[in-house]
């Protein structure tokens, strides 16, 4: 009683301006009690929305719109009992811990809006602050290093201020509640029974439920995506040594594609999208249907199926990895597992054969690339690598058609003792897609300088990237661009003993493929020796480079066995 006295005391003293200023003189706030009374009652406010607007906030960018914030959270419920029955010292202690807390969560969920925009999942607190700085640097090569560093800094403040303002909020609540208990309990009891009431009957405002414990539901979901995370990493490295190819000799692995020259393309964000979302497919359509007939003047056939990504928006490495080494890496730590381990890869099978050169190109790759040895790659050919010559074109440091030229001037030209396993990665099809490459004359392309009016020509990123429709649009020309540059290149440069294997890594971000997109992306065999597509006959794959809708989706982890045995390859498992 005592307590609440002296704190009622002292509020209304600061009310009222109880203190005085120099030799006698009232403060400014003795002056002013008017505006001092209206900016507490203001600072009250402001308090109370910040935690509610804390308590309610959702974590995906569709669900942020008002009626989310109408509801009445629990959490403030049990936080407001808890005050009122906590002496001052614990009272200020749980005040200063909520307050952290919530502003933890607010940034939690705020990462998880980002995440789930971007790659269509929430954000992992174990595994993914590394993909933070992978996020700045795709920053700084979009839109340049002093837009990096400027986001970076605001970043920083945004969350210190978070977690100093949302601290400040609840310690002066918690102090509000206590000014008069017997009221504030009263409205405590009067909310806990309201918030029962709503949730027995299910009432709902514009179809959200009133009654809401959406905090705690957000903190318990990341708590178990953490115990998950830890469970995981054992399971997986049993899995990841279990291997139905791993004891398989060299001579009995993929012998019916002996003599060719087998190419691996992996296509930027080449997802189902962009071949039936009625904005994006038009185009690309188009081009796939030009570059199947063009292929096939040349004498190619080519059959075209669905694969389901481990990833979807970004993180690239993730859809490479699941596709060639027949396991299902969805998050950082399954790739780190994976890539220490000796788990076959299919790339590294036909070095394993001995039969093949093996190398990779890699215009994306700016720094050392350890996963050169998982992949089983003789050389690799990085960004520093090729010769180019020419500008950036945003975070693609090449266009596609140069990287493919400098492969056939630099490898594929190039006579040699036995056939070549190539795995490349093109990127010109990678988000912002601003600018975008256009072709030119093969002949032309030189040292890459000829793209230097291109380039400056182009769109720039941040006028595309904040668009939705110019991004759609934009998009569907990179496809359509990636795919020309490599069906020409194969028209131009294939022989009859060229199998090419082309595919998306995954769908595009969610603002180009939308919220409901599936993660399925187009893969496609191309090949003059017609044994080549008879090997895959049953599969049922679409003829031509466009899978139609009805075309079986498999899992992409899946392609790894299901094309060793196709050409030949016989099992042998090992089990770790």
């Amino acid at each position: 009683m005592s307590e609440t006295l002296a704190e009622s005391t002292s509020s209304e003293a600061e009310a009222t301006g109880g203190d005085s200023g120099p030799a006698g003189k009232p403060s400014w706030r003795g002056a002013h009690p008017t505006a001092v009374r209206n900016l507490r009652w203001a600072l009250d406010a402001l308090a109370l929305l910040l935690v509610l607007g804390a308590l309610l906030l959702p974590n995906k960018v569709p669900y942020l719109h008002p009626r989310a914030f109408v509801r009445i959270p629990a959490e403030a419920i049990l936080g407001a009992a808890v005050t009122l029955a906590l002496p001052r010292r614990p009272r200020l202690v749980v005040a200063v811990v909520s307050g952290v807390a919530l502003g933890v969560m607010t940034v939690l969920n705020l990462l998880d809006m980002g995440f789930n925009d971007y790659l269509g999942r929430p954000f992992n607190a174990v595994l993914d602050w590394e993909l933070l700085d992978d996020a700045q640097s795709y920053v700084a090569d979009s839109m340049g290093g002093a837009v990096a560093v400027a986001a970076v800094v605001g970043v920083v403040v945004l969350v210190l201020l978070l977690l100093t303002v949302m601290t400040l909020a609840t310690v002066r609540l918690s102090g509000l509640l206590v000014l008069d208990r017997r009221l504030a309990t009263r409205g405590t009891l009067v909310a806990a029974t309201v918030w029962v009431t709503c949730s027995a009957l299910g009432l709902q405002v514009f179809g959200t439920p009133l009654a809401s414990e959406h905090t705690a539901a957000l903190a318990t979901a990341q708590a178990k995506r953490v115990l998950y995370t830890v469970r995981d990493e054992a399971e997986f490295q049993k899995v990841a040594r279990a291997d139905a190819f791993g004891n398989t000799p060299g001579a009995q692995l993929v012998p019916d594609l002996r003599g060719k020259d087998m190419i691996f393309t992996f296509i930027e964000s080449y997802g189902r999208s962009a071949i039936e979302d009625p904005a994006i497919a038009p185009g690309v359509d188009k081009t796939l249907d030009t570059s199947t007939a063009a292929l096939a003047k040349a004498g190619f056939h080519a059959k075209s199926g669905w694969l389901t990504s481990a990833t979807y928006g970004g993180s690239s490495w993730l859809g490479h990895s699941t596709t060639l080494s027949g396991l299902w890496i969805d998050n950082q730590q399954r790739y780190r597992t994976v890539m220490a381990s000796d788990h076959l890869s299919l790339t590294k099978a036909f070095k394993k054969t001995g039969a093949w050169d093996t190398v990779g190109v890699m215009p994306g790759i700016q720094k050392g690339w350890p996963e050169q040895r998982y992949y089983g790659l003789d050389k690799v050919y990085n960004a520093f690598q090729l010769g180019y010559q020419g500008p950036k074109f945003s975070w693609s440091t090449m266009p596609d058609q140069y990287a493919l030229e400098a492969y056939q001037r630099q490898v594929h030209g190039k006579k040699r003792d036995k056939p070549l396993m190539s795995e490349i990665i093109l990127t010109s099809s990678h988000q912002p897609w601003a600018p975008i490459p256009k072709m030119v004359d093969w002949d032309d392309l030189g040292d890459g300088s000829v793209f230097k009016p291109i380039q400056k020509a182009g769109n720039k990123a941040s006028d595309i990237i904040a668009d939705p429709a110019r991004s759609k649009q934009e998009y569907g020309k990179s496809i359509s661009y990636s795919v020309t540059s490599l069906t020409q290149w194969l028209e131009r440069y294939g022989t009859d003993d060229t199998v090419l294997v082309f595919l998306g890594d995954h769908q595009p971000i969610a603002r180009v493929s939308g919220e409901n997109a599936s993660r399925d992306v187009p893969i496609s065999i191309v090949a003059k020796d017609p044994k080549i597509l008879d090997k895959i006959d049953s599969w049922n794959w679409t003829d031509g480079l466009k899978p139609a809708p009805n075309t079986p989706v498999w899992k992409m982890s899946s392609f790894r066995d299901r094309f060793l045995k196709a050409y030949g390859s016989t099992p042998h498992p090992s089990e770790g």
